[in-house]
């Protein structure tokens, strides 16, 4: 056998092997506007297949601190409300004890979108979240949790549909 050295592994995980992009949607059968009520609460979708409350602080510049009593604090920003057809967020990383400081060093974060559009005798409700690829650490760790949050997205719009439908 001559020396040989072995082959870089052609399966290694890269930077290019995350995708940056989880889009889900659902049909639920009520009007827009309690859908939007849901969605527009910062943090509503942090739990696990059954809708809790939360303990939210707001923290200033669209930014709220969410307490859920499982999983712990979370900061998220919201971006834009549109009522009753849109509402945008970040979901940073970071518990929110800093208060927020504007001058902080930038979070990683992803952006969640939630759009609402009329459809049969309700609504559409789509989630968008999208940034994984810019995540720092390595692949596998944004793979990880692009991975994760693709099955929590349908477990989440699966708890909207019932708040939402429960409520009519």
């Amino acid at each position: 056998m001559t020396g040989c050295t072995a082959a870089p592994d052609p399966t290694a995980l890269t930077a290019e092997d995350v995708p940056d992009e989880i889009v889900r949607s659902i049909t639920i059968t009520a009007p827009a506007e309690p859908v939007f009520t849901l969605v527009s609460e910062p943090g509503w979708f942090i739990n696990d297949g059954s809708c809790r409350e939360h303990e939210l602080t707001d923290l200033g510049g669209g930014r709220t601190r969410v307490l859920d009593p499982v999983h712990g604090a979370f900061v998220i920003e919201t971006v834009a409300l549109e009522a009753p057809h849109r509402a945008v967020f970040r979901w940073l990383d970071g518990d929110g004890e800093s208060g927020g400081d504007a001058g902080a060093a930038e979070p990683a974060s992803t952006t969640v979108e939630f759009t609402i559009a009329p459809h049969g005798d309700g609504v559409e409700l789509t989630v968008r979240e999208s940034g994984f690829a810019s995540l720092p650490g390595d692949a596998a760790a944004r793979r990880h949790r692009f991975e994760e949050n693709t099955d929590g997205w349908i477990e989440e719009l699966g708890v909207a549909r019932t708040v939402c439908e429960a409520a009519q």
